[in-house]
């Protein structure tokens, strides 16, 4: 009875917090309070009521996915994390800032929580796996784990953030090798070198897998000021993950395109451009493109062209879960940007990041849940509205009028 009592109240406290939408907040207004007047008590009593209410949007939806997915064990281990992270949130909530222990218990306890969460993206992956192997592919309930990894990846990235910046501010983890880093934002990141150490690092996962990889050659425009490097109030760690994703994907591309000729491939290319609103980077290869009809399956998280990779391996696998784009994706759209592909099939593809130029229109995009959002996972699929081509070409000569 007592256990019964204990699961309503914590369904209450959950409940209770997905009433409350997310506070977006812009890089420019993290990057102000990290500089100006970063106040360890500001941020506490801040977080304790935006964590759980992040928190709580997104177990809320958890629980709309379809009961087989639901049910398989790695899905199930990633909602145990998120409960126990929950109620270890709610231990402060009437906890004063002026508490002599809150403060360091606080910031003790989001970097336990923080470290519990590294693993939820595989994990994830590993389950929607295991209900794809099991029951195949059912496109609606396709489409509606396609707009919940959509919002629930984007959750995560955002209860990072918050995390991050509290506990890189306020704790002992500092990045001694970026002292004039704002927590995990650089205020004057130079786009370039970011491109140039997300290319080293594919190039030398590339290298594992095969005996050679693309070299890169690296363009820069900027409108704003022509004849000095393109700078960037941002986040290296997003950029760096959403750039290693695209060459993974390029050098894979293009050693296997010219498998016949390895001494030869031609590099990848890389453009950056910065004008009035947008900043955007271009990374080009000549690995033969995609078809259209698939540039679209390569942002769903139930495909992959290549094989599944072993969440037990120590080895980075260079592609495999299928998750890499779209989260990248997630990671450009998270501040207002976006990711998209350009292919021609039998020459290459230009992948095409757009930031915002502006740190103040850089604000996060957050899911919330509510009527609309449940709507999307009760309507069934409609009926096709256009017309589908027939095997067969139809005999017109049984058509002809009678005379």
């Amino acid at each position: 009875m007592r256990l019964s009592s204990v699961f309503l109240n914590i369904s209450a406290k959950i409940e209770y917090y997905s009433r409350f939408s997310p506070s977006p907040l812009s890089i420019k207004q993290f990057l102000e309070f990290g500089r100006d007047n970063a106040c360890e008590k500001t941020s506490y009593m801040f977080l304790r009521k935006e964590l759980p209410v992040r928190l709580a949007n997104t177990m809320r939806e958890v629980n709309l996915l379809p009961d087989k997915l639901l049910a398989q064990p790695s899905v199930r281990l990633v909602q145990k994390w998120y409960m126990q992270s929950f109620l270890e949130l709610l231990d402060y909530e009437n906890r004063s800032s002026d508490d002599p222990h809150a403060l360091n218990d606080f910031l003790e306890i989001l970097i336990e929580i923080r470290n519990r969460h590294n693993d939820v993206v595989p994990t994830m992956a590993q389950g929607v796996i295991e209900y794809k192997e099991k029951f195949g592919f059912d496109p609606f309930a396709s489409s509606n784990i396609q707009y919940f990894l959509d919002r629930f990846y984007t959750n995560r990235i955002s209860f990072r953030m918050l995390i991050n910046q509290h506990t890189l501010l306020f704790g002992n983890d500092t990045n001694p090798a970026h002292p004039k880093h704002i927590g995990s934002i650089d205020p004057a990141c130079n786009v370039a070198n970011v491109v140039n150490d997300a290319y080293e690092m594919a190039k030398m996962l590339c290298e594992q897998y095969y005996p050679t990889a693309p070299t890169l050659k690296i363009k820069e425009f900027n409108a704003k000021a022509p004849d000095k490097p393109i700078q960037a109030v941002y986040v290296p760690s997003h950029l760096f993950h959403m750039l290693f994703e695209l060459f993974k994907n390029a050098m894979r591309a293009t050693v296997e395109n010219y498998e016949e000729n390895k001494d030869d491939l031609p590099p990848i290319k890389a453009k950056v451009t910065l004008g009035k609103e947008d900043l955007s980077i271009k990374i080009s290869d000549r690995g033969g493109g995609v078809p259209l009809r698939k540039i679209d399956r390569l942002f769903n998280y139930t495909y992959s062209t290549a094989p599944s990779p072993s969440l037990n391996s120590k080895r980075v696998p260079l592609a495999g879960f299928g998750h890499g784009l779209p989260i990248s994706r997630l990671y450009a759209r998270y501040f207002q940007g976006d990711l998209q592909l350009y292919s021609m099939e039998g020459v290459g593809t230009d992948a095409v990041i757009y930031l915002k130029a502006l740190s103040s229109e850089s604000f996060e995009r957050l899911p919330v849940f509510n009527k609309s959002a449940w709507r999307h996972y009760q309507g069934g699929p409609g009926a096709d509205d256009w017309s589908n081509p027939s095997k067969e070409p139809r005999d017109a000569s049984k058509y002809k009028a009678k005379r």
